[in-house]
């Protein structure tokens, strides 16, 4: 899209915050209802207007591929490719920091003969073997209405948003938690099918001591750095509540109490001695896959669940605001913050206190919403940009 469709930007880039660092371009091609998509930008505040499935949200997520994992919607990159399209797609960052500029890119080729195709990205034009490389040069967190319920929901879905807390902080956490749940599938079907073959178990069990330990103190490592943060800059007059946060489980109670080599030791002994348990049930039953993440409304001391639906989500926006802060306190980048139609349930006075938050962080803010009146409250701040179809149209 040339860029004298966008409209406005500002004439001059805004300088950067310590730590902080923009988007400068970003260009989506055959990304979802994205053919051809380069959008040049200016400022700290991006807000993206349009109607309900115009493409705001698939733009949140094709930034959202340069953290680790899949992405904001956890989707197969061949669903990302654009319907009529060639059937591959291609999505690149130009980063601007500290007066320097990076280009990453991701994206995928048309699938082969097989019906395979590979992830393909880049960094300064350069092939780079995983993208776990993207985490030196930008960090990313998000909100979006699919988390509404993660305070009354299964733990399956806080014990994933918990992976993904750690992972904006620590890039390999993702491929340590990928690797414990092979061996404990691996350690299931074995239970199944040779349940008698005691040196097979012992090396599966060891195997899977020392990864869910591991995976257990990077989780309670960020919980209790988060939980410090929280408390230190906790301030009940404003419009998110401070939350308070601590993770529960068996091995997590483990890792609190030994080091680590005696918590392995710990840990493989109960594997061992529930084989005939976990054998009936069919799965494991302890080890970091059970874990949870307790969550309380602070300055009412209660669950989070047990707050109001509007409780429970200023809470969770104070809770993704606290870790982009600790983001940045660990790694030195300012995270860029996606906010997925954030604004449009929040009053007049928590949407105010919500730009206010954001300004006082250092990172880009990514923002949609269907009305542009949302974002009148910034101003000039903002890039405001009107998405229809699949391209940029006025707002």
């Amino acid at each position: 899209m040339p860029p004298a469709t966008v409209p406005r930007l500002g004439r001059m880039s805004e300088p950067d915050a310590a730590g902080g660092q923009r988007l400068t371009r970003l260009i989506a091609r055959d990304f979802r209802n994205h053919a051809d998509l380069d959008l040049p930008l200016a400022r700290r505040f991006v807000a993206l207007v349009g109607e309900n499935g115009a493409g705001k949200t698939n733009l949140l997520e094709a930034i959202s591929l340069f953290a680790p994992g899949r992405g904001l919607r956890r989707a197969e990159f061949s669903a990302m490719a654009r319907a009529g399209g060639p059937g591959g797609f291609a999505v690149s960052l130009t980063l601007a920091r500290d007066g320097a500029e990076h280009r990453l890119g991701t994206g995928c080729e048309p699938p082969g003969f097989d019906g395979r195709s590979a992830r393909l990205c880049r960094i300064d034009g350069a092939g780079i073997p995983s993208p776990v490389a993207f985490s030196e040069f930008v960090r990313v967190v998000w909100l979006t209405p699919d988390l509404d319920g993660l305070f009354r929901g299964p733990a399956g879905d806080r014990r994933r948003f918990l992976d993904r807390l750690v992972l904006a902080v620590d890039a390999a956490h993702g491929s340590r938690v990928a690797a414990m749940e092979r061996a404990l599938r691996s350690r299931n079907r074995l239970l199944e099918e040779r349940p008698n073959d005691g040196r097979w178990l012992d090396a599966i069990e060891r195997e899977a001591a020392e990864l869910g330990v591991a995976v257990a103190l990077a989780r309670r490592e960020t919980v209790e750095r988060l939980d410090r943060l929280i408390h230190e800059t906790r301030d009940d007059a404003q419009p998110f509540p401070w939350a308070a946060v601590r993770l529960e489980g068996d091995l997590d109670d483990l890792v609190a109490v030994w080091p680590a080599i005696e918590a392995e030791d710990r840990f493989r002994l109960a594997l061992r001695q529930g084989r005939h348990r976990d054998r009936a049930a069919g799965r494991t039953l302890i080890g970091p896959q059970t874990t949870d993440l307790v969550v309380r409304h602070g300055p009412k001391d209660v669950p989070a669940g047990s707050s109001s639906t509007g409780e429970q989500k200023a809470l969770l926006i104070g809770l993704v605001l606290a870790h982009a802060r600790l983001v940045q306190a660990m790694s030195g980048i300012a995270p860029l913050i996606l906010l997925d139609e954030v604004a449009a349930h929040l009053d007049p006075r928590r949407r105010a206190g919500l730009f206010d938050a954001l300004e006082a962080l250092a990172g880009q803010v990514w923002m949609t919403g269907a009305d542009p009146a949302l974002f009148a409250e910034l101003g000039g701040r903002a890039d405001l940009i009107g998405i229809a179809d699949g391209r940029v149209v006025a707002p």
